[in-house]
């Protein structure tokens, strides 16, 4: 976790931070997301649409994402923006252990108000999400309670 009395610094960085996902995972996060694709939870269905099994939702896998950080912070209500693209799936296999991404990042710019955070978020060694970037305020958390008004 990253002392939040401090603002964070250009350069700074958190992980890798290894992020589990089975299928138990993903069935449950269907449930949450409403997304009962049956590619993300029916091997027949995920080749039968050209994948090679398999596949954690890419929004679980954003999600996962932007977890590393809120852990790395300690708060998620510094958290502004977040981006990505979606460039490679994350194959599940049915196994009791699953599989995992992992997830690093840079700050590449920051001020006395916001940072922005660039991810690497990574699955067996190839990326997963591309152009990821999260905003967030860089204002120590009692700071940012006693915003003053703009003229």
């Amino acid at each position: 976790m990253n002392d939040r009395t401090e603002p964070l610094a250009e350069g700074q960085t958190f992980g890798p931070r290894r992020i589990g996902v089975d299928r138990s995972r993903i069935v449950r996060y269907a449930g949450a997301s409403t997304d009962f694709n049956p590619i993300h939870w029916s091997d027949r269905h995920a080749v039968a649409a050209g994948m090679d099994g398999v596949v954690a939702h890419g929004m679980w896998t954003m999600g996962a994402a932007l977890g590393a950080v809120v852990g790395w912070l300690g708060d998620p209500a510094a958290i502004r923006s977040q981006r990505a693209r979606f460039t490679r799936p994350v194959l599940v296999p049915d196994t009791d252990e699953g599989t995992s991404v992992e997830v690093s990042g840079t700050v590449i710019r920051a001020d006395e108000d916001m940072a922005t955070i660039r991810l690497d978020v990574t699955h067996d060694g190839r990326s997963v999400l591309g152009r990821v970037e999260v905003v967030v305020d860089n204002r120590a958390p009692r700071a940012r309670g006693k915003e003053q008004p703009h003229d």
